[in-house]
């Protein structure tokens, strides 16, 4: 994965993401477009801790992993541990998807049924038709909130208990969201991987703010930029939006960072065959026949253009639009091809054709 940058627009496991990639040769960018904020009513989650305890549930649905996680830890810093643990050891437990199903495992308890869409929708539609009158149900929240979970299953005659562990908050850095748009954009990253559609919706609204969405989808429909996604729901605002999303098999992190590194290392990014050998473009540089050679940032933004239009003629104007800065005219890009061919150690990928413009040495079949 060199010469590949990479935007992570998450907060929960970050690093880990980041660490996985980077070992690959990938520079990332960490961008959280929202944070994880603890629940500030602590004593009135620990009360219903208490609740339950002495009143165990019959169902236990869990939306998220990360708040399955931070409940269970939560009930340990107060001493509750034991009792939670006994009260949900006989319980029915409910996971609206792998993370969360994993969450559970986690803590010694077994799933008994997880939603293969990992919706609420699905959550409910399972209980409704299991039977619920008169059981007892713990609903553990997600951080968007209530999702009619509680609604729906108080109105089929469930007693609902609600538990909110955590709740979505700002972006640490709006700034570093607003500037991970932007290269996102302009031919500055290479993907950007998102792992709640919170998240998502968050980063998408900042790019749109920021003037960079249509750049941004012209370049993932393009297949120069890769927006992954960890699962279907976290695809959501990204589809809505029309754009171009890549899904992880099995929703997990593991399986986003193998998502990514197959489609840079395995062969699956965007490519031609030109007389110099097979080309891929990245954000720092092109491979020629898996050979990286780095560029500047305005060599690396020709030879994206050149690339996209696949072996097309492009005019001194069009290049001159995808040069940074106020000098466009013809000397400038006359300039900049030469400094990119100069760059290209004497791969011979840039042709000038007289009196139209430059093409990519593309080879036709």
């Amino acid at each position: 994965m060199a010469g590949c940058t990479i935007i992570v627009a998450a907060d929960r496991r970050s690093v880990d993401l980041a660490t996985a990639l980077e070992r690959r040769g990938a520079h990332v960018h960490r961008a959280p477009a929202l944070s994880i904020v603890a629940n500030a009513d602590d004593a009135e989650l620990m009360r219903r801790t208490e609740q339950l305890i002495a009143a165990p549930p019959d169902i236990v649905v869990v939306t998220t992993g990360v708040g399955f996680r931070g409940w269970m830890d939560a009930a340990h810093e107060h001493g509750l541990d034991e009792g939670i643990t006994a009260a949900l050891r006989g319980a029915q437990f409910v996971a609206r998807g792998p993370k969360a199903h994993g969450a559970i495992q986690q803590a010694g308890f077994t799933a008994d049924w997880v939603a293969e869409s990992e919706t609420s929708a699905e959550v409910g539609e399972y209980l409704l038709a299991s039977g619920i009158t008169g059981k007892r149900i713990v609903v553990q929240h997600h951080g968007a909130g209530a999702d009619g979970l509680d609604e729906l299953l108080a109105g089929a005659g469930a007693d609902v208990v609600s538990v909110t562990v955590y709740r979505w908050g700002p972006p640490p850095d709006p700034e570093v969201v607003r500037r991970s748009a932007l290269q996102a954009g302009a031919g500055e990253a290479d993907a950007v991987l998102f792992t709640s559609a919170p998240g998502a919706a968050s980063w998408l609204a900042v790019a749109e703010e920021a003037g960079a969405l249509d750049d941004i989808r012209r370049r993932a429909a393009s297949g120069r930029l890769l927006l992954a996604a960890v699962g279907p729901i976290t695809a959501g605002p990204l589809l809505a939006a029309d754009l171009e999303t890549t899904i992880a098999d099995r929703g997990r992190l593991g399986s986003l960072a193998r998502c990514v590194i197959a489609h840079f290392g395995g062969g699956r990014a965007p490519s031609l065959e030109t007389d110099a050998g097979r080309l891929e473009v990245r954000s720092g540089g092109v491979l020629i026949d898996e050979r990286f050679v780095p560029l500047s940032h305005t060599a690396a933004r020709l030879m994206e253009a050149l690339f996209v239009a696949g072996g097309r003629v492009l005019s001194r104007a069009e290049i001159g639009r995808v040069l940074p800065g106020s000098d466009r005219n013809g000397h400038a890009v006359e300039v900049a091809v030469a400094r990119l061919r100069e760059s290209l150690c004497g791969a011979e990928l840039v042709q000038t054709v007289v009196k139209r413009g430059y093409r990519l040495a593309v080879i036709e079949y």
